[in-house]
């Protein structure tokens, strides 16, 4: 495994981040692991040097927090050497009126509450997982900064927005002196580059780490376009058949197939070291219910595309509409 700094900080992660939402309640979603289906997966994503983990209240409506703590817990695992990263916004199932978003009450709510699941008294990073139309951009800076300096929360993060709305939450955070967002988790992979327009060249500039999610658009960049509904999540996730149908997905697709077969490696493989290359980024979030699917993650981090299967695998591209900010 490869490591490096968490954009303008001296925390290490590694090069691949483990999602978590795939581990919780089969109450939430069909495709979701149970604690024992995933201890295999958890346990050989620490052996291989994995120490970035990301989780958020939301996913399994807590159980998923739940299950990293018990991760860290059952592995032995020195809490130091973990990176644990979760995220407020959305609450677990109970959506009462301000048991969600980023008010001041929600966010020091849902603090306490996930570091409760964790079983650990802080975070390493805790990102807002929307932006919060509804509330004060200066009340949630200050909430996040206050976290921070009273050691509940050693860095701030933030996750899919316009990028209007992250340089408002950076300068409003300056003008206040308050705690500045380290990291962007936005929505990014080969089927979905819109972010090179705004959001990536901010992050950049700004020295802000991005930790993308779905970096292989649900599953669709690790087969080919005849496999595409041959898994259990596949076959119900609404959300993914919504991102991906526009034909020069599909072509896409196939080229990640051609160039993974030319090199000898996994459709996966491609598609994430295309990520990994990417300028600006620091940790592709990837999820894996079956330990291959992990290998090919752990794999990727050593694969460096020749530049002209780059050009090939970019050359299809073509515009989206906005997503995954809702």
């Amino acid at each position: 495994m490869k490591y490096t700094n968490l954009g303008n900080t001296g925390l290490q992660v590694s090069q691949i981040c483990l999602g978590m939402m795939t581990y919780g309640s089969k109450a939430w979603r069909d495709w979701i692991l149970d604690y024992e289906e995933a201890l295999p997966i958890l346990t050989r994503a620490w052996e291989a040097g994995i120490n970035f983990y990301d989780t958020a209240d939301v996913y399994s409506n807590g159980v998923s927090e739940e299950v990293m703590g018990r991760m860290v817990k059952d592995l032995g695992i020195d809490r130091e050497d973990i990176v644990i990263a979760t995220k407020c916004y959305g609450g677990t199932h109970n959506q009462a009126r301000n048991r969600w978003g980023l008010s001041r009450k929600s966010i020091m709510a849902s603090c306490d509450e996930s570091l409760t699941r964790l079983g650990t008294d802080y975070i390493d990073l805790y990102q807002i997982h929307r932006f919060d139309y509804k509330t004060p951009i200066e009340e949630t800076i200050d909430t996040l900064s206050e976290l921070v300096r009273s050691g509940k929360v050693r860095y701030i993060g933030a996750s899919s927005m316009f990028a209007w709305q992250m340089s408002k939450y950076l300068y409003t955070a300056e003008a206040r002196g308050g705690v500045r967002f380290v990291s962007m988790q936005n929505y990014y992979n080969l089927l979905y580059r819109e972010e090179e327009r705004e959001m990536i060249p901010l992050c950049q500039d700004q020295q802000v780490a991005l930790i993308p999610w779905s970096p292989l658009a649900r599953g669709y960049l690790t087969r080919s376009r005849d496999a595409l509904q041959d898994t259990v999540r596949s076959k119900t996730d609404e959300f993914a058949d919504s991102l991906y149908k526009n034909p020069a997905d599909l072509d896409i697709i196939d080229r990640n197939v051609e160039v993974a077969d030319k090199l000898g490696v996994k459709p996966a493989q491609t598609a994430l070291a295309w990520v990994l290359g990417r300028p600006g980024i620091t940790a592709p979030i990837i999820g894996a219910s079956k330990l291959p699917q992990l290998e090919d993650a752990i794999s990727a981090v050593e694969l460096e595309l020749p530049d002209e299967d780059k050009e090939y695998l970019e050359a299809q591209y073509t515009p989206h509409p906005i997503l995954g900010h809702n």
